[in-house]
């Protein structure tokens, strides 16, 4: 299936591995042209050689540099048709009130404020130009709460509602706004709160329905229907790719 995304600008940050990256690569594949963006230099770079992206450094947690990495992007570029907004995750705890004020702020900053920033720059364009593709990469956790994993829970849940009341707003537009919702995918992030990735395998193997842990090419493949022509019909909804995992309806 063409996709409609060939010559297509779009922009996927914390995109140097993971899920950001295997996103990127797959509108890569499709022809877009692909900014990706990351704290890390090195890491960021190295990726766009990979997966034939362009590169930029990019601190999320910066809001005030939101406009300039669109600027810079779309100067390079041309106008971004398609925004991913990836962040990595809060820390994680088995105290569900151990977390300090500062750590609440900052996770709410990460994964409430960084996404809308972006989003505050390129709603306008995508207007005049009657198209655009906003997706967000979230956490089944939205769903069905994650036990150490409180200011996930929390923070997701409130910018998936965001989401939600956006989707409606800028439907006539041409805008579509969804969310994508991870289950158990092989990341480090996985890594980190299952205790390693082979014991992530191995409980995923008993958990999960499909057997196995989820691929960032699986991942991507979702998330680029999302971002694409045929999926202009699709707004306001949650893709959960869990596997099976996720009990609720």
């Amino acid at each position: 299936m063409d996709l409609g995304l060939k010559g297509r600008t779009a922009l996927v940050t914390g995109a140097s591995k993971g899920i950001g990256r295997g996103i990127a690569a797959a509108l890569a594949t499709e022809g877009a042209n692909v900014a990706i963006s990351s704290r890390s230099r090195e890491r960021i770079e190295a990726t766009a050689v990979e997966i034939g992206a362009h590169p930029y450094v990019h601190d999320s947690a910066d809001l005030d540099a939101a406009p300039g990495l669109v600027d810079s992007i779309e100067s390079d570029l041309g106008p971004l048709d398609v925004l991913v907004t990836n962040t990595g995750g809060p820390p994680i705890g088995v105290d569900p009130l151990g977390f300090s004020r500062e750590q609440w702020e900052e996770a709410y900053r990460d994964l409430v404020l960084a996404p809308m920033a972006l989003i505050d720059r390129v709603v306008p364009g995508m207007k005049e130009r009657g198209f655009g593709r906003i997706l967000n990469v979230s956490s089944s956790a939205v769903r069905e709460p994650i036990p150490v994993l409180m200011l996930s829970n929390a923070h997701r849940s409130g910018l998936l509602a965001a989401f939600k009341t956006l989707a409606r707003d800028l439907a006539g537009d041409g805008i579509t706004v969804n969310t994508v919702l991870p289950g158990r995918i092989a990341t480090d992030r996985l890594a980190d709160t299952q205790g390693s990735l082979e014991g992530a395998e191995a409980a995923a193997k008993e958990q999960v329905p499909a057997g196995r842990l989820g691929t960032i090419e699986e991942f991507g493949a979702v998330a680029a229907f999302l971002c694409s022509e045929q999926a202009s019909y699709v707004t306001g909804t949650a893709v959960r790719i869990d596997g099976g995992l996720t009990q609720s309806i």
